[in-house]
């Protein structure tokens, strides 16, 4: 057994990188409670694990005392004399009580303690190795689904892809290679658990990053991403070098680029704008591909402004199901209402109306007052009073 347990330490530190010392000190307060177990022994002991030739002693720990109430914790002054003159109460005195049997609790704890330590060796290796992964693209292979999940192999783990996480117009079967977006890895006491996403909006920064070289090394920035998966994607971009067009980048020669990413998320339609300094223009850019005549922006809110285009674009700047406004309005970050060329002529002489009202009211009362006298005006006869009378 001690050969055993020696080499099975060895292996163990060599091939799971599990250092010897914390499997022996794990090893040792595993041995104390299955000697308390199997011997119904309360008191203080202690295992030693010899590391040279692999033994294993168990000792009871009782304290030198000067009158002893319970002999399993505690040892007289004159016993301890005896021992060693060097004894004062207050010591603590070893002595060995390792059962004749107790190699076969040992060696049946042993494997179970090394038997966890390399099942924790492996969660914490594979941990390590995908938290790297976090925020990043990794290529899997669908393995297998159930009703609430489908399970991604990403080579040494089965990572989590749930139905929010799923591209609605995608359909994954088994032994698919599908690129997904590592939302989360968690050290679980059931062992590391990596959630991924095919939705989220950095999986397309992340492809971009990829396709373009330019992106990745930082000339062309994504400054924002408004996304809903599986139909369209509306992305600003800017570059730091005037020479380099931003837009044109990411779409690429022919279109080639941009048309590697559509292809990757199953047709997705991406719209490519450029990111400016000035808010109105943005907005406008952000509207593509409708045309903006006017962006006036909301006095009282700062984050809300008012956009008009033609009357024949109206529906093309609102899009399908009110798509495009949507997206833009998560691009920019700004609440647009869009109105047509019409609609807005009709609210601006409605509001003229509305400020000539007051002024046409108040002119009667104005009346009253006494007007000057003119050649023209009528005369009132003096015997006016008599006729009265």
């Amino acid at each position: 057994m001690s050969k055993e347990m020696l080499s099975a330490l060895d292996a163990l530190e060599s091939e799971k990188g599990v250092k010897k010392e914390v499997v022996i000190e794990a090893l040792e307060a595993a041995l104390v409670s299955a000697y308390k177990r199997n011997y119904g022994q309360a008191q203080n002991v202690e295992v030693e694990f010899d590391q040279r030739k692999g033994d294993i002693h168990v000792y009871a720990v009782k304290e030198v005392t000067d009158e002893v109430f319970d002999s399993r914790l505690e040892v007289s002054l004159k016993e301890a004399l005896a021992i060693n003159e060097a004894y004062e109460v207050g010591d603590d005195i070893r002595f060995e009580v390792t059962p004749k049997d107790f190699g076969r609790i040992a060696a049946q704890t042993a494997k179970q303690v090394i038997m966890q330590r390399v099942r924790e060796a492996e969660r914490s290796i594979i941990y390590d190795q995908y938290i790297k992964y976090e925020n990043e693209i990794m290529q899997g292979v669908v393995e297998r689904r159930d009703s609430r999940y489908i399970y991604v192999n990403l080579g040494k783990i089965e990572a989590i892809l749930s139905k929010s996480d799923q591209m609605p117009n995608e359909h994954y079967e088994p032994h698919d290679r599908i690129k997904v977006y590592v939302t989360k890895v968690e050290n679980t006491p059931k062992g590391p658990q990596v959630y991924v996403s095919r939705t989220h909006p950095d999986l397309v920064k992340r492809l971009f990053e990829q396709e373009v070289p330019e992106i990745y090394d930082g000339t062309v920035e994504i400054v924002s991403i408004a996304r809903e998966a599986g139909d369209r994607t509306k992305m600003a971009v800017r570059s730091h070098d005037a020479n380099v067009d931003s837009v044109g980048t990411c779409v690429g020669p022919r279109g080639q680029r941009v048309q590697a990413i559509v292809n990757e998320l199953s047709g997705e339609n991406m719209d490519i704008i450029e990111w400016v300094d000035d808010p109105a223009e943005y907005i406008a850019n952000a509207l593509n591909p409708a045309q903006v005549v006017d962006v006036t922006f909301d006095p009282e809110n700062d984050k809300a402004v008012t956009v008009i285009v033609p009357d024949y674009q109206l529906s093309l700047a609102i899009g399908k199901r009110g798509q495009n406004a949507r997206l833009a309005a998560k691009l920019t970050g700004y609440k647009i209402d869009i109105k047509s060329e019409t609609e807005a002529d009709e609210l601006a002489n409605t509001a003229s109306t509305t400020e000539a009202a007051p002024a046409e009211e108040a002119a009667p009362a104005a009346e009253p007052e006494t007007a000057p006298a003119t050649d023209d005006a009528p005369t009132v006869p003096d015997d006016a009073a008599d006729l009265n009378d």
